[in-house]
């Protein structure tokens, strides 16, 4: 029963998926981020299928080619309902005020949107939207792939990583989390998406994708460290939405490249 209700909580909390109503206690909490990939898994699913439907029609000139990049760009944040997207705005602003380390936590906490919170959006956005428009088929499983690493990688770090806050939401998981079962968890999901990924597309971007994981994932860990003085769940959410970005990126680079 535990491990039905933390599945529930993981999509309550980080997804728009209906779910029904569970009492979010400590045991119901322990496997949530167990389950956190699987948002991810469902979201990737659904831009790997929509994105074939949509490039199909682009490629046969029956839709205008900004349409399926409009559409790739906004699904994440359907299913989400933005959660990781407001982390990747606070962690911004917070990272441009140059303050200290208190003066960077407060700004996560306050609720107003700053500019530099505004511009980083608008940046990230305008940035995807033109990878989607150069991308094609041959990137959806990789994106799907990386959309189950960075909820992976992400909940990874809030219930080992040490904690910059000692309240929070994401001082609750991490308090509340069964930690060897969030590393077993994220063996095996790092070890699917990177065999799946092989077999569907091949090996060259199975290692990309992995080789960029692990890259954004070190400098975000170095970053929360030093700048913040460890994790929050604001800077979870900024790591999941970079790291995202950059693997369309190198995805998006690597079938423009085939073209040629």
């Amino acid at each position: 029963m535990k491990w039905i209700r933390s599945f529930i909580i993981a999509f309550s909390m980080y997804s728009k998926i209906p779910m029904p109503k569970v009492q979010w206690t400590k045991p119901s909490m322990q496997y949530a981020f167990c389950f956190f990939p699987l948002v991810g898994a469902v979201a990737g699913a659904l831009t790997w299928g929509t994105g074939l439907v949509l490039f199909g029609l682009r490629d046969a000139g029956k839709l205008p080619a900004l349409f399926p990049a409009v559409f790739l760009t906004i699904l994440p944040l359907l299913v989400t309902g933005g959660i990781h997207m407001d982390g990747f705005m606070d962690t911004s602003d917070a990272r441009h005020s140059y303050g200290e380390r208190e003066k960077k936590l407060a700004i996560l906490k306050d609720p107003h949107t700053g500019a530099f919170a505004v511009m980083s959006a608008a940046i990230y956005l305008l940035w995807s939207l033109a990878l989607w428009s150069a991308a094609d088929e041959k990137v959806l499983p990789g994106m799907a792939c990386a959309m189950v690493l960075s909820r992976t990688l992400s909940g990874l770090s809030v219930t080992v990583g040490k904690g910059a806050k000692s309240d929070g939401l994401a001082a609750v998981f991490r308090e509340s989390a069964r930690q060897k079962a969030v590393w077993i968890s994220t063996g095996i999901y790092l070890a699917v998406c990177v065999i799946f990924l092989a077999v569907v597309s091949g090996v060259i971007p199975a290692v990309l994708l992995l080789f960029t994981a692990g890259a954004v994932f070190a400098r975000y860990l170095r970053m929360a460290v030093r700048e913040f003085g460890g994790i929050t769940g604001d800077l979870a959410g900024w790591f999941l939405q970079v790291f995202e970005l950059t693997a369309l990126t190198v995805l998006t680079a690597w079938s423009c490249m085939l073209r040629f």
